[in-house]
């Protein structure tokens, strides 16, 4: 199940690197916990290929958290929005990057980062 939004995780997904502002960040969070009974097939099985050429083991109640948010990031497009950082114009790989810092998840995005060396995930 997807936690609640809360202050304290926003404060380290910036320190992580994050670029969402606030607004969006909790967007995510409450549409992902919407989301859980209709994630996309396709945005998990992306997110399995990601963590699996990173070297990132996906299991149990992270693997849900993890494909359900960035399944959600991932199918929410819209072209007409001019935001410089908005997620739906982040390639795949930015994309889960940000995911991992939403989650507080250090560790995978080291590994994501390297095993990634020519993407900017800044």
């Amino acid at each position: 199940m997807i936690e609640i939004y809360k202050n304290d995780m926003y404060v380290l997904y910036k320190t992580l690197g994050g670029v969402f502002n606030e607004e969006n960040y909790k967007s995510a969070f409450e549409r992902a916990a919407k989301a859980l009974s209709t994630e996309s097939i396709t945005a998990k099985k992306q997110a399995v290929a990601i963590a699996r050429h990173a070297g990132i083991k996906l299991d149990g109640l992270h693997f849900n958290k993890l494909t359900t948010l960035y399944g959600v990031l991932r199918d929410d497009t819209d072209d007409k929005i001019e935001i410089k950082h908005h997620h739906c114009k982040m390639s795949d790989q930015r994309l889960f990057a940000e995911t991992l810092r939403i989650l507080g998840d250090t560790k995978s995005l080291k590994k994501l980062i390297n095993a990634f060396p020519n993407i900017n995930f800044k």
